[in-house]
């Protein structure tokens, strides 16, 4: 499955993507923004990772690449997708930090959204966003995302708690 845009391709995951996860997965300057905890995976945690996500019949996990160089830049993924409730969780990442603040992740977030309202006839996608990463927010509400609740100070990043936000939209919202 491909989908492209003037600068990016979102291609599947494929076993030989599992060495760029790895690195992204255990770079402090990407996990500090999405995950939850700061643990660091060996090849081996990836490579199952990568096992569980491409037999899953309910995810649908993308590697952006920037389209000219063919370089990896990131990972899209729509998680537990529920087709009889039709809704899913989304989540991107620009890993890549030469690529970050340029619009890639608007770029990509336009093309998952279309592919889950138009081709996969969802009726809601979700996230969580934790709360410090106003630019992530930013784009989310820009595409019409709203706020759906708070897990107050979930997350301890810098000596500091901080609420992990949920956001969601719906498929009404998106195409009017």
């Amino acid at each position: 499955m491909l989908f492209e845009t003037n600068r990016i391709r979102l291609r599947k995951m494929t076993v030989d993507d599992i060495q760029i996860y790895n690195k992204w997965s255990n770079d402090e300057n990407v996990i500090i923004n999405t995950y939850p905890n700061l643990d660091r995976y060996s090849l081996e945690d990836t490579g199952n990772f990568y096992k569980k996500i491409t037999t899953s019949d309910n995810s649908k996990t993308f590697i952006i690449e920037e389209k000219d160089k063919k370089t990896a830049i990131g990972i899209t993924t729509l998680l537990d997708i529920d087709f009889f409730n039709r809704n899913a969780e989304f989540i991107i990442d620009i890993c890549e930090k030469d690529y970050w603040g340029k619009g890639y992740a608007t770029e990509v977030l336009k093309v998952m959204l279309d592919y889950t309202f138009k081709e996969l006839n969802l009726h809601r996608i979700y996230l969580k966003v934790f709360s410090f990463n106003k630019r992530a927010i930013k784009l989310y509400e820009k595409f019409g995302f709203k706020h759906e609740g708070n897990m107050r100070e979930a997350l301890y990043r810098d000596g500091k708690w901080h609420d992990i936000i949920f956001m969601g939209l719906l498929q009404k919202n998106y195409l009017k």
